[in-house]
């Protein structure tokens, strides 16, 4: 599959989680979901911080701020119910360390 068509198939697993999220109790904010190149470097490339290889810079990655009852939550507590929803549909494995973060693979990278 070209990167454009994953592109948009990852933007309708995250509208898909997002509401998922919202639909068992928790509310979302958005955090990174592209590192320009300009600033970050390509892929392979490390300018600024983040993996060299983060998905987020081909736009197949975005972090998410995960709240419930008004407050935020910093542990892997609800990420963990909603990376179980992710993985139903197709999302990339979990990343250990980094709870809030969704992305699909790309090229053997995640």
């Amino acid at each position: 599959m070209s990167l454009g068509n994953e592109q948009r198939k990852f933007s309708l697993m995250v509208a898909k989680l997002i509401t998922h999220a919202y639909e068992i109790g928790y509310e979302i904010t958005l955090g990174d979901a592209f590192r320009d190149p300009r600033l970050h470097g390509k892929m392979g490339e490390k300018k600024a911080y983040g993996h060299t290889h983060s998905c987020h810079k081909v736009k197949l990655a975005i972090d998410l701020n995960l709240f419930k009852d008004g407050r935020y939550i910093t542990d892997s507590t609800g990420h963990d119910e909603l990376h179980d929803y992710w993985d139903s549909i197709g999302g990339g494995r979990r990343i250990k360390h980094d709870a809030n973060h969704y992305s699909i693979e790309w090229q053997g990278h995640r």
